[in-house]
């Protein structure tokens, strides 16, 4: 994870340091600026050729930005520079003296609100939280979704599910019969479909058992995949892709595609991982082998590449041991296993503290 922090005086850059302490210690690279006529004295980058445009490099590739100094300052630079709430850094501000801070941006999907409650802890400061679901103590369902690496749907939603906790009504929750729930539900969340708005945690991207429904699809999923030698991108994905249609897998849901070490350069897999950003894992055979369960067998895989079957096992160990959600299926020298990570549902986890 990267941060960047902005400070405009000589005491905002010892604050700076300060914060660069803090987010170092929960696991950021930190990259400290501040004005050019006060970064040699605090030993930091001079913000170069100006904030606005040190601002603008940052702002794409960071997920955290913290400007020490005033408020304005912060939301005038970052002002050209914002999108949407899936892909906004986090944003916050901290005043030199280092009374106050207070999330600007991204509060929960980006989660500043939680950063700053934790940077405020660190500095001894007050963390002002202006969010509805925050300042009335109610479950914020896009910072529990990006805090739980699911993806959320629908914004439109996420914002009826969010007003009606904040009107005081009861908000539904279905999730899928293979999750297990390890905590109390949130207040005002009851497993039930009647209530208008409410939560759909599920791999099925199409189910809406709600008249509004945010629907959260936890990535969890992996991909088996098997192929002859030199098979092509596309022929791997004229398998996958209507596989997972079949299935109503969003790709959004794919962690990883798996497979046995000697496809490890294989250039269609890789170009397959590529294209989709996934991670791309490879397994010995003896590795595969010892995963346990019942797979589909094949004499000749095994005498290729001493295991009787890769997708299958190559998804099942990629998932930590998760279910088969698609058995062995094969066309054009490619083979696909699908399967999902046993998932428990903690309600309670909603903070970076714990990831």
């Amino acid at each position: 994870m990267q941060a960047a922090v902005f400070s405009f005086s000589a005491r905002g850059a010892r604050l700076a340091a300060q914060v660069g302490e803090y987010l170092t210690s929960i696991g950021y690279d930190v990259d400290i600026q501040t004005v050019a006529k006060y970064a040699e004295q605090a030993g930091q980058k001079p913000m170069l050729p100006d904030h606005n445009a040190a601002c603008g490099e940052c702002f794409g590739k960071c997920q955290t930005l913290v400007f020490v100094g005033a408020a304005g300052i912060a939301v005038r630079t970052i002002a050209p520079f914002i999108k949407s709430k899936l892909t906004d850094p986090a944003v916050i501000s901290v005043d030199e003296r280092g009374s106050f801070v207070i999330p600007l941006l991204a509060g929960h999907i980006g989660g500043a609100n939680e950063i700053a409650r934790c940077l405020a802890a660190s500095l001894g400061a007050t963390c002002c939280v202006t969010t509805a679901t925050d300042v009335n103590g109610l479950f914020a369902v896009d910072e529990w979704a990006a805090r739980n690496h699911m993806v959320l749907t629908s914004l439109k939603a996420a914002k009826d599910f969010a007003a009606a906790l904040v009107d005081g009504q009861q908000v539904g929750l279905y999730y899928d019969a293979a999750f297990q729930v390890a905590s109390e539900l949130p207040r005002q969340v009851v497993v039930s479909d009647t209530p208008a708005a409410g939560m759909a945690i599920t791999l099925d991207k199409t189910l809406a058992p709600f008249a509004s429904t945010v629907c959260l699809l936890p990535k969890i999923v992996h991909l088996g995949i098997g192929c002859r030698r030199n098979t092509p991108l596309e022929k791997i994905e004229a398998l996958v892709l209507p596989e997972l249609e079949k299935l109503k897998l969003d790709k959004r849901c794919i962690v990883a595609l798996a497979s046995v070490d000697l496809k490890k350069d294989e250039q269609g897999l890789l170009a397959f991982a590529k294209k989709y950003r996934l991670a791309a894992n490879f397994y010995t055979a003896d590795e595969l082998n010892a995963v346990e369960g019942e797979f589909t067998p094949s004499a000749f895989v095994k005498s290729v590449v001493g295991v009787s079957n890769v997708c299958e096992r190559s998804a099942v160990l990629d998932s930590k041991g998760g279910r088969l959600l698609l058995r062995k299926t094969s066309c054009d020298g490619v083979t696909l296993a699908v399967a999902a990570e046993n998932l428990t549902l903690d309600f309670s986890r909603t903070g970076l503290k714990t990831d």
